[in-house]
């Protein structure tokens, strides 16, 4: 299947959750995440907020580490931090970001990011919008090394996805049901 008939595809299963099981299904997600030795030893986490029914994952958000979630500028993402409190603004394809003025993050103080995806494999590819946002950042030499872990519900995480060049693998991928290390 192409990746756009398995996106529309993908997307429409997710939209088809009802509020209570796609609430259950995230906070089993979080569950799952907070089992991940990768999770337990980062301070700073980059993260996402939930957009189109991906799985949300704000659950996690304490003031145990730091935290940075993306603004969109142009065709990047930048990295901010965020704690409990801070506003969100309306940003870029409608989704909350930090406020332009909350301090950024740098690469080098990233322990863990945690990646939004349509779908992921075993391989530890994923399957995204189709805007390519995280694989310009992950193939950056900055951000190449730092730990990556795509976050799906389970029916999104599948065998193996049609990849191109580009595509990037993650260190792991995380579903309600379990969290696999997919390269070390």
């Amino acid at each position: 299947m192409s990746k756009p008939k398995l996106r529309r595809s993908l997307l429409q299963s997710r939209r088809q959750l009802s509020e209570g099981d796609w609430r259950d299904r995230s906070d089993r997600i979080c569950e799952q995440i907070r089992q991940c030795p990768r999770f337990q030893s980062a301070q700073t986490v980059l993260s996402y907020v939930s957009f189109r029914r991906e799985p949300d994952v704000l659950g996690l958000v304490s003031g145990e580490r730091r935290w940075g979630f993306p603004r969109c500028v142009g065709e990047s993402l930048l990295w901010h931090s965020w704690q409990v409190g801070d506003r969100w603004v309306p940003g870029a394809f409608g989704i909350l970001e930090p406020h332009p003025d909350s301090p950024q993050i740098a690469p080098e103080t990233v322990d863990l990011i945690l990646v939004p995806a349509v779908a992921c494999d075993t391989r530890g590819y994923r399957l995204g919008y189709g805007g390519g946002f995280y694989d310009r950042l992950l193939s950056q030499p900055q951000w190449r090394e730092i730990p990556t872990l795509g976050i799906v519900f389970e029916f999104a995480y599948l065998a193996e996805l049609p990849i191109e060049p580009w595509d990037c693998p993650l260190t792991g991928v995380c579903t309600e049901a379990r969290w696999v290390e997919t390269r070390s």
